[in-house]
């Protein structure tokens, strides 16, 4: 397929999970990815297997002059048009227990670090006739649980971000949108230690009763880089098996 030909993408936090699962949507529908993150050894093994259409850059998300240099190979490698804003971390503690150097380090990451990749892309996207920035939110990012106070914050603190970067990019027809993963088989959502089957059972009150897959997030997000998504721009995309419509409640009636 080739949705995304004459296109190059940089997806940070792309080694391994749902950045993985959009590197290798965005390859197989014609784009050249930088894969960019902290983890080599898995980064590198995906852009070995991918081929000439993918590199892999080692990317602090925190570091403006990391980014110019990851920005730098993108441009190499071909018209950068598209930014998945994909890395993240989550640490969990109640508002009272939060260090101030684990709520910074989260927000740092999460926050700070999209911020830092519209400004770095924004004259490439700008210079090659627009482009799409995908930033990568959260269910969180919608509403919010206890012992979230600093991963809750920071995709609340995307999902209001992305639309004033629609509203200025706009002009510049670069649109920005923010995706909203529910919960997904991923490291950070327990794959390294609960089967599919276990962690199904968490989701079983949900509309779609079951955990995500990270390919599922994934098409979501290669959609919005496609051009097929060239009227959404400042908007919210849920990939979240219907968790924010609400849930299944035994003893109602139901099907």
């Amino acid at each position: 397929m080739s949705r995304l030909a004459g296109k190059t993408a940089i997806v940070t936090g792309g080694s391994r999970g749902m950045g993985a699962a959009t590197v290798r949507a965005f390859v197989n529908n014609g784009a050249k990815v930088v894969i960019a993150d902290i983890l080599e050894s898995e980064g590198q093994a995906l852009a070995d297997e991918l081929g000439d259409v993918a590199v892999f850059e080692r990317l602090d998300v925190r570091d403006a002059d990391n980014w110019k240099t990851v920005v730098d190979t993108a441009n190499k490698l071909g018209k950068l048009q598209v930014l998945v804003n994909n890395a993240a971390i989550m640490e969990a503690d109640n508002i009272m227990d939060m260090s101030e150097e684990k709520f910074m380090r989260i927000v740092s990451i999460n926050q700070l670090g999209p911020f830092l990749g519209m400004q770095a892309v924004f004259p490439s996207l700008k210079a090659n006739g627009g482009g799409s920035i995908i930033n990568v939110s959260s269910i969180d990012g919608l509403q919010a649980k206890n012992g979230l106070i600093a991963y809750a914050g920071s995709k609340w603190a995307v999902r209001g971000m992305t639309k004033v970067a629609a509203i200025e990019m706009g002009k510049y027809n670069i649109r920005v949108n923010s995706v909203h993963p529910g919960g997904i088989y991923t490291d950070m959502h327990g794959k390294d230690f609960m089967t599919v089957e276990q962690a199904n059972e968490s989701y079983k009150d949900m509309p779609l009763p079951r955990v995500g897959m990270p390919e599922e997030v994934a098409n979501v997000t290669l959609f919005l880089a496609t051009d097929e998504a060239s009227f959404s721009t400042g908007s919210e995309f849920k990939a979240e098996g219907g968790w924010s419509a609400g849930l299944r409640q035994a003893g109602l009636p139901e099907l």
